[in-house]
């Protein structure tokens, strides 16, 4: 009995690991900001501090739904938003924490602000804030009806 639950524990720690996240985006706000000062641009820059929480998923396979976002007029660079593009970060009141890069391998079959759901590698910028916080690579999109 005793190697009958050592091996049922051991394969559900395995399985799970191999398993995506869903991510909310509760989850991507759990952020805050330390201020440094930049010699190079003579002013002080801001740079997120990740939740421990969120720091467990980079690099690791996870799911978030949202609004598709193609601002891009030669199509290169698409987001994920919580919110429609009039409330989004680029054009409504939204926080950085709210969008997410998408690195697509293929450009998929949908518009701008239809609702998705986006599977991919987190990876997270610690670098200051003029880039996007999260980065999704490796993506596959599903449209949510």
């Amino acid at each position: 009995m005793k190697w009958g639950c050592s091996i049922l524990f051991v394969l559900f720690f395995t399985v799970s690991g191999w398993t995506q996240v869903e991510l909310s985006w509760d989850d991507l706000a759990e952020i805050s900001f330390r201020e440094e000062y930049d010699e190079t641009f003579g002013s002080r820059l801001q740079y997120p501090v990740f939740s421990k929480n969120i720091k467990r998923h980079e690099g690791k396979k996870v799911t978030i739904k949202g609004y598709f976002l193609d601002l891009d007029p030669l199509g290169e660079f698409f987001f994920l938003s919580e919110n429609p593009l009039y409330a989004c970060f680029f054009c409504g009141d939204a926080g950085v924490e709210s969008v997410v890069e998408l690195d697509l391998e293929q450009i998929p079959d949908i518009g701008t602000d239809d609702l998705i759901q986006i599977t991919g590698i987190l990876k997270l910028n610690t670098g200051e804030i003029s880039q996007p916080l999260y980065t999704l690579t490796k993506c596959s999109v599903k449209k949510v009806d």
